[in-house]
């Protein structure tokens, strides 16, 4: 990637986490505001969405923490870790779901580095795959493999994800929408992992989580 390509998926990244957090932190901006010109008079439902929002931005912390730090690929973070985290991440507007079991096997039992990072990424990238929300889960795919899925009404790729994902899309074309699969596809390539797609119903997307 040349130089000014990195620069460019950078400044996309950082655009996007900032987007995803600023409405959190600014609801609890506004309500501290409230809390303000009410004095001493505390409204419990402005205490009520101060106390939402913060929640939410430390949740949305630990998963982009998991997904994009340096500690997501530490040895200590186990599924149960991502399961958590991402459970914590979709409960905030109740459109996800998600139905595995992380003390399962999951297949690739001896998997590269980051295989919790990698995890956590795709679980992300399904979620974009349901616009009117869904059902993700993980498990064994019997192969020596991950397998990722997600179902719900019109499940897909939307315009330019899937180019992203597998890395056909040139840097220059990258939008905050699609720079968090492009991001996927260059972390799968640095721990040396891969992704297909794989064949299933109307109304679902799967993934096979190899080792390169």
């Amino acid at each position: 990637m040349k130089p000014n390509e990195c620069v460019k998926v950078l400044e996309l990244m950082a655009s996007k986490v900032c987007h995803d957090l600023i409405s959190p932190i600014g609801a609890v901006s506004n309500g501290i505001e409230f809390l303000e010109e009410a004095g001493e008079a505390m409204d419990a439902e402005a205490v009520k969405l101060i106390a939402f929002s913060a929640e939410q931005a430390s949740v949305k912390l630990k998963v982009f923490r998991l997904a994009y730090g340096a500690g997501g690929s530490d040895a200590s973070i186990k599924p149960e870790d991502v399961h958590k985290a991402f459970g914590d991440y979709v409960a905030g507007d109740g459109r996800i779901e998600q139905d595995w079991d992380p003390f399962a096997p999951l297949g690739l039992s001896e998997p590269p580095t980051g295989f919790c990072k990698i995890l956590m990424c795709l679980l992300l990238a399904l979620i974009d795959t349901l616009p009117k929300g869904g059902t993700v889960c993980v498990f064994d795919g019997g192969d020596g493999s991950t397998h990722l899925k997600s179902e719900g009404e019109n499940a897909g790729f939307r315009e330019g994800y899937r180019d992203a994902l597998f890395g056909t899309a040139k840097p220059g074309n990258l939008e905050p929408k699609t720079i968090h699969p492009y991001l996927t596809h260059l972390l799968l390539s640095h721990y040396g992992y891969s992704i297909h797609v794989l064949e299933s119903p109307a109304g679902s997307i799967l993934l096979s989580l190899r080792a390169a």
